[in-house]
């Protein structure tokens, strides 16, 4: 995540000759490369390797990549074109290496996988999969892999006569051929979800029996338009590089947090549009993100933050938000191209924040671009308090250690937590002032991950959340359970419940939403332990009682805004999670 490093100017002559990986290597360098020249250059080069065949997937894949770096990060109109015609052919390239017989394995690993002609194969959730299979014709079970035989035979009952006789007491039982013989046509996958959708159960409970049978699936992406390689937005304008990309020694959070953006909100058809891509773009990178399969098509807001870039942000539908924090997940695209996927989760003024640029754009100003949707979040939601998770600055995520991960986040102004891994970054700053050539060891990187780092605007109560964790809160809540109650949670929710209802003078029992009766149980629960909630003013009940009310309303924004004005409810809960 560091700022590009700056290669030395490259002679244009001669570029239409060299062996293929000479041609490779400097079309990778040009991607960083900007003016009239370097356009010129990408097009001779680009005109060059249309004349070369590519005898491994190794070197189309360096291709590809390169080519959708060029669609985001265009010097030129010309190489948006160029970029977009080699891209919408790119399918055939694959298809004739495939032809020859040559080892595909190479397009499987996440970093590179979802380019157009190859297959994929995963394990999906059932609302992944039921979205999938109206998106793509062909979706396969592979009945060898990942199929739990005890599952199997629970469920398949439910649409197949007769299977128990089969599934409960034979061996080597033949899945397949029974399903084969209950469908009239078509795949097996697409038929097993229609049999779920069919049934009077919940969508939960749908999720879980079909979740239950562990079933991997595969696909094709021939030249569909949800393959990487085509997955991409048209856009009115596009922003063409004529200097250098932004580095993040250019970037100050200072600086472009105190400029608020303007968020539009889209209409619920737009939305849709947003969600499906999103899902599109998650599903060819082995990705999912609760926020993307359940993302709410009427919440969705764009901000557009210059140099082509849009920023998308949106909330969870009320049956699928979270029992206390509120939920924000989005992706950014660059001159239509997706080049990264976010996540925030918030209460009151605080906002834990997950942000992952995807590998192809990991040199194509991450900071710059992280900086915008923090704008963007920070308007949406309020927050005043940013915390970034431990995954991203390393734990238990290699990757990120390799990277310096931590580093990237420190040097934008962010601080450790916790007050001993604070100590172990002001001592490794003053090694790096001693000697430049310096580098934390992996085994300090991997300590300093272990916490929390924290960004505060201006205003901020600092330190005010370094220790909180609603899982502080979740255990204490089952704590007391176990004690007061034995464990029984629904004698818990029922006291709970009807002691919250008298302290707040409401009665639950007229509200015709069961998801806001459940919602009330679930507040209940947790504020049993703030036993001062009784003597509230009549006004800061009042307040509770709008808050608790407005987590299932249309707009999850609303219970962030409501909370973030009852200063004595989040004086609660931070105790409670610190």
């Amino acid at each position: 995540m560091a700022g590009i490093r700056r290669a030395p100017v490259d002679d244009y002559s001669g570029m239409a000759s060299g062996s293929l990986e000479r041609l490779l290597t400097q079309l990778e360098r040009h991607r960083y490369r900007f003016g009239r020249r370097a356009a010129a250059g990408i097009a001779q080069l680009l005109s060059a390797l249309a004349k070369r065949r590519f005898p491994d997937s190794a070197s189309l894949i360096r291709l590809h990549e390169s080519l959708l770096f060029l669609r985001a990060f265009p010097q030129s109109r010309a190489t948006v074109r160029a970029a977009e015609k080699w891209l919408c052919n790119f399918h055939a390239r694959v298809e004739k290496l495939c032809a020859t017989g040559a080892e595909m394995e190479e397009f499987d690993p996440l970093e590179v996988s979802g380019i157009a002609a190859t297959s994929m194969q995963d394990a999906l959730s059932f609302d992944v999969v039921r979205w999938l299979v109206k998106q793509v014709n062909d979706v396969k079970i592979i009945w060898n892999e990942g199929a739990a035989e005890r599952a199997l035979a629970s469920v398949l009952p439910k649409f197949i006569p007769l299977i128990e006789e089969d599934g409960q007491v034979e061996a080597d039982v033949p899945w397949q051929r029974w399903l084969h013989a209950a469908k009239e046509r078509g795949q097996d996958l697409h038929w097993l979800v229609q049999q779920l959708e069919r049934m009077s159960i919940s969508d939960a409970e749908k999720s879980q029996l079909y979740n239950s049978l562990q079933l991997t699936v595969r696909w094709q992406l021939k030249d569909l338009r949800l393959s990487r390689t085509r997955n991409w937005k048209p856009v009115r304008q596009v922003f063409y590089h004529h200097g250098p990309l932004i580095g993040r020694r250019e970037v100050s959070l200072a600086r472009e947090l105190v400029q608020p953006p303007t968020l539009r909100r889209l209409s619920r058809r737009e939305g849709e549009s947003v969600i499906n891509m999103v899902r599109e773009v998650m599903l060819v990178r082995y990705r999912e993100l609760y926020g993307t399969t359940f993302g709410d098509p009427a919440s969705v807001v764009r901000g557009d933050v210059g140099r082509g870039v849009s920023i998308y942000l949106w909330n969870l539908p009320p049956a699928q938000r979270l029992p206390l924090r509120a939920y924000v997940a989005g992706f950014t695209l660059k001159n239509g191209v997706p080049i990264n996927y976010i996540e925030a989760i918030g209460l009151f003024e605080w906002m834990e924040v997950g942000f992952n640029t995807f590998y192809t754009f990991r040199k194509g100003e991450v900071a710059w671009n992280f900086a915008q949707a923090l704008r963007c979040l920070c308007r949406l939601t309020g927050t005043t308090c940013i915390s970034m998770y431990p995954y991203q600055l390393g734990h238990n995520n290699e990757e990120a250690i390799e990277s310096g991960a931590f580093w990237f986040y420190r040097k934008l102004g962010f601080r450790p937590g916790r007050a001993d891994l604070l100590r172990v970054t002001e001592r490794e700053e003053q090694k790096i002032a001693r000697d430049v050539t310096y580098r934390t060891s992996p085994r300090i990187l991997r300590r300093l991950a272990e916490g929390h780092v924290f960004y505060e605007l201006s205003g901020s109560d600092v330190g005010a959340w370094d220790t909180f964790s609603t899982r502080n809160i979740g255990l204490k809540v089952n704590q007391h359970m176990s004690t007061e109650f034995q464990g029984n949670s629904q004698r818990f929710r029922r006291v709970a419940g009807a002691w919250l209802s008298g302290v707040l003078g409401v009665s639950t029992t007229s509200w015709s939403s069961s998801l806001q009766r459940a919602n009330f149980e679930n507040f209940a629960v947790l504020l049993s332990l703030v036993p001062s909630l009784a003597l509230w003013s009549g006004k800061e009940k009042r307040a509770l009682l709008r808050i608790i009310r407005a987590k299932t309303a249309a707009n999850e924004m609303l219970y962030l805004r409501l909370s973030k004005e009852h200063p004595r409810l989040r004086d609660a809960l931070l105790k409670l999670g610190s």
